[in-house]
């Protein structure tokens, strides 16, 4: 039985295991993807944690995986051995009511690679065929792989939060996530964008990518933010951070029919003015959980483009060693982490 090198979470709040496990089979609908990228996610750190569970230990983490098909299986027609892909990370049945309307992330049967099922952080990985897409030459691999999450997680919540041309957005966390909703909010013909966060290096970064710059430690975002905007409020904030400080910021910051997207997890509620800030302004509050794999091809377009820059997202790269990963995790868990760290088998 050939074996693969694999980085594993065996036991809730404790480190990740290196350990050798079974290379997956291929079945007849099914492509084997030898990973070159996974990119370390905060949601894998909320799984580590606890504060998101896992379906079943041990567990391999890491849903934003990028590589080249290995091998494919008897009933696969559009891919072929040597594609450079990238995986849509939610395995659904597509026969659901949920699949059938097009939003799969409610599938009855649904999984999640590298939550419900073994993911990225191995050398290889056996997803169905229709959960890739083809990777353009232009994009290298681990921009590919954090596309698959953070850039995709953005897009979603942008489109679930209706966000329309000429209209004003606060993105609450500087991360990876909010580097792509930047720059997909002026995509999508955003009017102003503004940024929040408590980390100046990020700042100057997002700066550089046209946002307006608010740093929450020196000054209250919410009242910045209606002084920016003649006292009217944004129409759209996305909350990519998960703390319920900034979700509330985050909707008390949209004014009258805003939509404030929280994309953050927490495990700690948080507290509004129901009537002040929600009802009197008939503001939304809205749930975004992931996205869809019909949002992915024009995603990469936009990569494949240069439309999409994910060249300062992407901040250190590391080899599958369980001490490494642990290592970053760690600086993730206390939002020490200056950037997208991506793991290289």
């Amino acid at each position: 039985m050939a074996l693969m090198k694999a980085v594993r979470l065996t036991k809730i709040g404790k480190p990740l295991e290196l350990q050798e496990i079974p290379i997956p089979k291929t079945g007849e609908k099914e492509v084997m993807v030898r990973v070159k990228a996974a990119g370390i996610c905060h949601s894998d750190v909320h799984y580590r944690a606890g504060t998101s569970s896992v379906r079943v230990l041990p567990q391999t983490l890491g849903h934003e995986i990028a590589g080249i098909i290995e091998e494919v299986g008897s009933q696969v027609i559009s891919q072929k051995v040597g594609d450079r892909v990238c995986i849509y990370y939610l395995l659904s049945c597509g026969d659901c009511c949920f699949c059938t309307r097009g939003n799969e992330q409610f599938c009855k049967r649904g999984m999640m690679i590298g939550k419900d099922t073994d993911g990225g952080y191995a050398e290889y990985i056996t997803v169905p065929a229709r959960n890739t897409l083809l990777l353009p030459e232009e994009i290298p691999f681990e921009q590919g792989a954090i596309m698959m999450c953070s850039s995709a997680t953005s897009f979603h919540a942008l489109k679930k939060a209706r966000m329309e041309v000429g209209e004003t957005v606060a993105v609450f966390g500087a991360g990876g996530l909010g580097i792509s909703a930047i720059q997909l909010a002026k995509l999508l013909g955003a009017l102003e964008v503004y940024i929040v966060d408590i980390n100046e290096d990020k700042l100057k970064l997002a700066e550089k990518y046209g946002a307006i710059p608010i740093n929450s430690s020196k000054e209250d975002p919410v009242s910045s933010i209606y002084q920016y905007t003649n006292q009217r409020g944004v129409d759209v904030a996305l909350e990519l951070i998960g703390l319920p400080e900034t979700m509330r910021q985050a909707v008390q910051s949209v004014g009258i029919l805003g939509r404030a997207a929280l994309v953050g997890i927490t495990d700690r509620p948080f507290e509004i003015d129901s009537y002040k800030e929600i009802v009197g302004k008939e503001v939304e509050v809205i749930g975004c959980a992931g996205h869809l794999l019909k949002e992915l091809p024009l995603l990469i377009e936009f990569a494949r483009k240069k439309k999409l820059d994910l060249n300062h997202v992407v901040t250190d790269k590391i080899p599958l060693k369980a001490e490494l990963i642990n290592e970053v995790m760690d600086k993730m868990e206390k939002f020490g982490n200056e950037g997208r760290t991506v793991i290289c088998p």
